[in-house]
């Protein structure tokens, strides 16, 4: 793994994470997700979810902000570190089955998660989030 993030790092990106979980488009379940991605580069990227009135087409936040990602830096978007998950509805929010295998594609290493009581956890993407997961290496 590359260098950790750093506390203050990892503050910095979970506060980005609550703001976007607060830019949520959330009308039919109100249940608000936000999501910050730091890159190997030290960017960082957004995203909130999108819900739409035919449930299946809503986006989860985690993939919104990998998009964004994908969109600014190209085809060789530069690999994940860490990705920040929050929402104001509930604690700890983790992502859900599809956004643990789309974030796979881009080296995802770490996800952190906001407790209740505000404390992050952070957890090994490879060891606990998707273990023994499928890629474009086995492709």
């Amino acid at each position: 793994m590359a260098e950790t993030v750093e506390e203050r790092e990892l503050e910095g990106l979970m506060r980005t994470a609550r703001e976007a979980a607060h830019r949520a488009y959330a009308p039919y379940s109100t249940f608000r997700v936000g999501a910050a991605i730091l890159t190997e580069n030290g960017e960082v990227y957004a995203g909130c979810n999108v819900e739409n009135a035919s449930y299946g087409l809503a986006i989860c936040a985690e993939r919104n902000a990998a998009t964004t990602m994908v969109y600014r830096e190209g085809p060789e978007a530069p690999k994940v570190r860490l990705v920040a998950v929050a929402s104001p509805d509930a604690a700890p929010c983790f992502p859900c089955g599809a956004c643990r295998q789309f974030l796979r594609e881009f080296g995802c290493e770490e996800i952190a998660v906001e407790s209740e009581s505000g404390e992050i956890r952070r957890l090994s993407f490879e060891r606990e989030i998707l273990p023994n997961s499928f890629g474009p290496e086995a492709l």
